[in-house]
């Protein structure tokens, strides 16, 4: 018995001894297994982490041959909250994985390599300890996707949230066309395009190809200024005189003629822009003169004074001006190298498609709307705030469609046809928290021009800041109301004191700005003033003056 015993107590040996070198050659060298087809997904990751003193482990278990053998103690433990909190963006699931490795997990590996057939079985006791109760479930200070401190950081995709709103707007919007269409019928008549009425607008559209008289006038005056043959107090009357003409010629033009609201709009557009262009013409040549008289004196200039361009009055760069997407003038621009047909191609789809969009919305559902509605400040106040926000709906739409297809598309368009380089055309300006952001983000060219030749002109004369930012108000309420109250023929100041209601609403959003700095308070009372309240105001007041009007020429 004693002889038996002994031999087999020496075939275990060797079969532990056998069984343990078979296992250090196991672990020495590269498993070539894919433990994710028989185990926990979570179970093993291929990221590094940190584990205890700092020692780097990877993922795969089969690396590891001093923590193979003993389950985590409590110093394990504790290191496990500083490898989370060094390491950012690994997943609770795979960091609970990557330390709930065991015994069984790691035999049932060896059991593996040495029969691959078994390999499609789940094995159980590799995900046995794959949760287990003593590894902490939370190991780091985290926000909930949806509060304040993560919204509005770009951290994580709200990408479903806005397909959810899409679906939304959709459902309802549909609803609204079929709901329209069963009260008012098909609106749209055959004319909306063109039609016989349009032909009385001739003298706006030949007004309109006469507007190019007063860029050759203004450069005929600095051709003779360059040329040293006229005074300088002589190049600034008759400046004045050219762009003065430029504005009201168009103004007499439209309130001669008994013309369409649109054809009004557009010529007042065109003139104001002409205007701005002028403007910016003059004073930048006025500014190139002086630089350049200054150099010729031996004065010496200070480093801010850049002579990016020479002074140099040449035809070719005025008619580049003229049509170039922008209204600060200078005498070369960056361009790029070459036109994309195919893109301008689509960039015009999307213009035609928008546009009858826009005439769409206009025709079939704000033109209902306040025909059917009372003058906001003359009839019942509970009905008149439901026909404003009924009204700030199709509203909103169409000055959105206007603002894509004119600051977008056309542009770009013609940005890409003239290879003009710069194309910040506008901003974030959704973005704003306060008015004043949204002026200075909405409408680049207008607000590159508002800077360079009004705001810091004023501030080198001696204004004060707060005054230069009223003047600056003063000059856009004045075109607002030139481009709105000459076509209607209509002077009751509504654009001009909408615009000039800005300047209080700067002041209240930035002072919610400084008071609430980490929420969007400033941004949500902007929509609500400017897109909900303001603009749906202003339409029906000219909406029911233009009635007005109409009906008492007809009764005269």
């Amino acid at each position: 018995m004693n002889s038996v015993f002994k031999k087999q107590h020496g075939l275990v040996d060797d079969l532990l001894r056998v069984n343990f070198n078979f296992q250090i050659v196991l672990l020495t060298r590269p498993s070539k297994i894919d433990v994710a087809k028989y185990s926990s997904p979570m179970a093993i990751s291929d990221e590094p982490s940190t584990v205890g003193n700092g020692v780097i482990r990877t993922g795969s278990v089969l690396n590891h041959s001093s923590d193979l053998r003993r389950r985590p103690s409590a110093t394990s433990v504790n290191g496990l909250f500083d490898s989370t909190a060094t390491v950012e963006g690994e997943s609770s699931g795979e960091e609970l994985a990557k330390d709930s490795s065991s015994d069984d997990s790691i035999s049932s590996d060896q059991h593996n390599v040495v029969n691959p057939e078994q390999t499609r079985l789940p094995d159980i006791s590799a995900i046995k300890f794959a949760y287990r109760p003593s590894v902490p479930a939370h190991r780091r200070i985290k926000e909930s996707p949806l509060s304040s401190d993560n919204i509005f950081r770009q951290l994580q995709s709200h990408a479903g949230l806005f397909n959810l709103c899409i679906v939304v707007l959709v459902a309802v919007n549909s609803r609204l066309i079929i709901e329209n269409l069963m009260k008012y019928g098909w609106l749209i008549k055959t004319g909306f395009w063109f039609s016989s009425k349009s032909l009385r607008d001739w003298p706006l559209f030949m007004c309109c190809l006469t507007l190019a008289i007063f860029p050759l006038a203004a450069f005929i005056v600095e051709k003779l200024a360059q040329q040293k043959r006229i005074y300088e107090p002589i190049v600034v009357l008759l400046h004045i005189i050219i762009t003065t003409a430029s504005i009201l010629y168009p103004i007499l033009v439209i309130l001669r003629c008994d013309s369409a609201f649109i054809s009004g709009v557009t010529l007042m557009l065109l003139a104001c822009i002409v205007w701005l262009k002028l403007v910016s013409y003059a004073h930048t040549n006025y500014d190139l003169r002086a630089v350049t008289n200054s150099i010729e004196k031996g004065e010496v200039l200070p480093n801010t004074v850049n002579m990016d361009y020479p002074y140099d009055v040449s035809f070719k760069s005025l008619a580049y001006f003229m049509v170039a997407p922008t209204l600060c003038y200078q005498p070369r621009y960056p361009r790029t190298p070459f036109i994309r047909k195919g893109w301008v191609l689509r960039q015009l789809v999307k213009l035609i498609i928008f546009t009858g969009v826009m005439g769409f919305i206009i025709e079939q559902y704000i033109n209902p709307i306040v025909q059917n509605s009372q003058h906001p400040l003359k009839g019942n106040l509970l009905s008149a705030i439901e026909r404003v926000l009924k009204l700030s709906v199709p509203n909103l739409y169409v000055w959105l469609c206007m603002f894509y297809c004119f600051f977008h598309l056309w542009l770009n368009i013609l940005a890409e046809l003239l290879r003009f380089g710069d194309r910040e055309f506008y901003k974030d300006w959704w973005n704003a928290k306060t008015v004043e952001e949204y002026w200075r983000m909405w409408n680049m060219p207008v607000h590159k021009w508002m800077i360079r030749h009004l705001y810091f002109p004023c501030l080198r004369t001696g204004i004060p800041k707060g005054a230069a930012v009223l003047i600056a108000f003063l000059v856009s309420a004045l075109f607002h109301e030139l481009c709105i109250a000459v076509p209607c023929h209509i002077f009751k100041l509504w654009a001009f004191s909408g615009i000039m209601f800005q300047v209080p609403l700067v002041l209240i959003t930035n002072y919610l700005q400084n008071k609430f700095s980490n929420s969007m308070v400033g941004n949500m009372f902007f929509w609500f003033t400017f897109c909900i309240l303001g603009q749906p105001m202003c339409v029906l007041l000219y909406y029911h003056d233009l009635m007005n009007r109409e009906s008492k020429l007809d009764q005269s």
